[in-house]
């Protein structure tokens, strides 16, 4: 009898930590546009997700030369972020690739943030999947599946990218994710990771003035501050309003509810293989759950 009662023990203690929250990296670009901060301080609140590390990603062949080290830049950012909201047990950040992938030869670009990639993938329990969110250039994630293609199975990949007509079945690859590293994007297509994209023209219904984010904001907490004084001394600042293109990814993520989604075939130059797209989303109940949930949850501090 007691031998039927350690073993029940064991395999309720094993449901519980088998029902926990997904596992979840970020991957973010954060130097370039503000809507990276915007999305980092969401996610860091989300008590939905068990977020494991913060990677920096590069975007080096941007025409904003005045950022000479933009993997640097990101990370640096990314530990701002880390110090405003989380004052002890912050989560870690990792840096990534300098640049994009080489052209030939082993094309990886080895980073932490790519190893740290592998090394969570691994050890995901049968069944499961890490989640990966990539809000730029997929130089990282690339770079880990090119060193270890067996964690393909246990990653499911999140990616704001391309552009994509639902109506003709056509892909595009022009936007600045994409082009920041194409030959990742096209060892992403032919590689057989489950993948979830949100394109530009679907994201871009997701904007924010400053005046709102000011008035709802200003004043109520530091990071909250940072995050005003960023909107305009990021690039290409002085905006009066901006997409916040990072921001509808995540709250599609944390709010399935809220956007549409579709599964699409790849024609055969892009790997002939299924993506999840995102048709569509409610970026009115998006906005309004991004400020209410930052303001109840720094409102307890």
């Amino acid at each position: 009898m007691q031998h039927r009662f350690i073993l029940l023990f064991l395999f309720l203690t094993g449901q519980l930590f088998a029902q926990g929250n997904p596992k979840f990296i970020l991957d973010a670009d954060t130097g370039n546009e503000v809507d990276d901060l915007y999305a980092i301080v969401r996610v860091l609140i989300e008590p939905g997700w068990d977020l494991l590390g913060v990677n920096a990603t590069q975007w080096q062949i941007t025409h904003w030369r005045e950022v000479p080290n933009s993997m640097e830049n990101s990370h640096r950012l990314n530990q701002v972020l880390m110090a405003y909201v989380q004052e002890k047990d912050r989560v870690p950040t990792y840096r990534g690739a300098t640049a994009r992938l080489f052209d030939w030869g082993n094309k990886s670009q080895t980073s932490p943030a790519s190893n740290f990639i592998v090394e969570e993938a691994r050890k995901m329990p049968e069944g499961e999947k890490l989640n990966v969110v990539a809000l730029g250039a997929l130089t990282n994630v690339a770079s880990a599946l090119l060193d270890a293609p067996d964690i393909a199975p246990k990653v499911r990949l999140y990616w704001l990218g391309s552009s994509y007509d639902f109506g003709e079945g056509t892909m595009k690859n022009t936007d600045f994710n994409s082009v920041m590293d194409i030959q990742a994007v096209d060892i992403i297509l032919h590689t057989p990771v489950e993948t979830h994209i949100i394109p530009n023209n679907v994201a871009v219904a997701f904007d924010m003035t400053y005046a709102e984010t000011k008035e709802r904001l200003a004043g109520k907490h530091e990071v909250f501050d940072y995050l005003l004084y960023r909107w305009f001394q990021h690039l290409g600042g002085g905006r009066l309003s901006r997409i916040l293109w990072d921001v509808a990814l995540v709250e599609a993520i944390i709010h399935p509810e809220w956007a549409e989604k579709v599964k699409i075939t790849t024609s055969k130059e892009r790997g002939s293989r299924e993506v999840h797209y995102y048709r569509s989303i409610q970026d009115d109940r998006m906005r309004e759950d991004f400020f209410r949930t930052l303001l109840a949850y720094f409102a307890n501090e």
